[in-house]
């Protein structure tokens, strides 16, 4: 009796590779119980992140002491910041970031350390050094010095002062706080596996990180929020949206921004930064990409039953707070680094070797013939 071939499902798509409780994309995005929108709402990326990694919303002093800590930890070790000013100048800033995070390993006082506390601390320093690490890179390639990151400000508005030196309106800090949010954390991704799949080997956070950003960097993960301006920019205006987008379709290209694995009704995500990147642009004087997005929306929803996902909006309030397309990737980052730690947290806590199989598709058995025997 023959054993039946094991199930094959192309991408892992539908397959459960473990089980969480992190988060859920059933019956809507939630965070380990809570509504994706009801924590935009009601919530800092603060908050949330500190739910991702303690398990539990702060009370307002836990709070407190938990932006201490990340306040406290917001410096890069010199070498460090030498180094991302030694490299090459054509080098994008995730690929400083991924090389950033894991030159911090060798830094870190509880690298060797792999249990429970431990990996808090440096997912706690890591959420702390990642936006440090994009902020002064992004300045030093440009030939500007790197701007102290503020005790007194929480992850967004830092992070707007270090790439600017100036405070920034409270509506772009809210904008961005809210598309951290809706970044940070996303179940089983493709970037969040590869850290899983990592540190089941009993490797370490920095080597998980480090290689969720290699896997982030890809278009169709993270790198499709820098892919959004580029298909706007191709539009050209609303105008021509219908027209750009139908003859798009009918080469059979593919849109980035729209359709998801996971979600095919629609990404509740994008519905709620929708509506932030319109006021960005509005406050910025400049509609026009809302109107072409619009439109594109439409014809991809009639034409092909697809609808955006938060690449979408996301590429354009950060085009409408005037932050550069090579940023966009890191920024989702500086947010994942909250999942991807929680995550890692997780695996280590009760782990087991991710190792699954293949299904083999090569020759048979066959007889290796001497090498005189095969001919000249």
């Amino acid at each position: 009796m023959s054993t039946p071939a094991p199930a094959y499902s192309p991408g892992l798509e539908g397959v459960v590779a473990g089980e969480s409780a992190i988060c859920t994309v059933e019956g809507g995005l939630s965070y380990r119980g809570y509504g994706v929108g009801d924590l935009a709402a009601h919530c800092s990326f603060d908050e949330v992140a500190h739910l991702l990694l303690h398990g539990e919303l702060p009370t307002a002093r836990q709070l407190q002491d938990f932006q201490t800590r990340v306040a406290a930890a917001r410096r890069l070790p010199p070498p460090l910041r030498d180094l991302l000013a030694a490299l090459p100048k054509w080098t994008t800033p995730l690929d400083a970031l991924r090389t950033a995070v894991s030159a911090l390993g060798h830094f870190d006082q509880d690298a060797a350390d792999n249990g429970h506390d431990a990996n808090l601390r440096k997912a706690e320093r890591l959420l702390a050094q990642i936006p440090v690490a994009v902020a002064d890179q992004y300045r030093l390639s440009k030939g500007l010095q790197p701007i102290p990151a503020r005790q007194d400000l929480g992850q967004a508005a830092n992070f707007l002062f270090m790439l600017r030196g100036t405070d920034s309106p409270s509506e772009e800090v809210k904008a961005l706080d809210v598309s951290l949010i809706l970044y940070a954390e996303h179940e089983f991704n493709a970037s969040t596996f590869a850290a899983r799949v990592i540190v089941s080997t009993l490797s370490d956070i920095h080597s998980g990180v480090t290689g969720a950003i290699g896997a982030l960097k890809g278009p169709l993960h993270g790198g499709a929020n820098e892919k959004v301006m580029d298909i706007l920019l191709a539009v050209g205006g609303p105008g021509q949206a219908e027209e750009w987008t139908k003859a798009a379709l009918a080469r059979k290209e593919r849109i980035m921004g729209f359709g998801h694995r996971v979600y095919k009704a629609g990404d509740v995500r994008a519905g709620i930064l929708k509506g932030f990147a319109r006021k960005m642009a509005e406050a910025a004087g400049e509609t026009k990409w809302e109107d072409t997005a619009d439109t594109i929306e439409r014809v991809m929803a009639a034409e092909k039953n697809m609808f955006p996902n938060l690449d979408w909006p996301a590429g354009r309030l950060y085009h409408a707070m005037k932050l550069e397309i090579p940023l966009y990737t890191p920024i989702f980052a500086m947010s994942r680094i909250a999942g991807w730690s929680a995550h890692v947290v997780e695996q280590l806590d009760n782990n087991r070797l991710i190792r699954p199989r293949s299904l083999y598709k090569g020759p048979g058995p066959r007889a290796v013939t001497p090498i005189a025997g095969r001919g000249a």
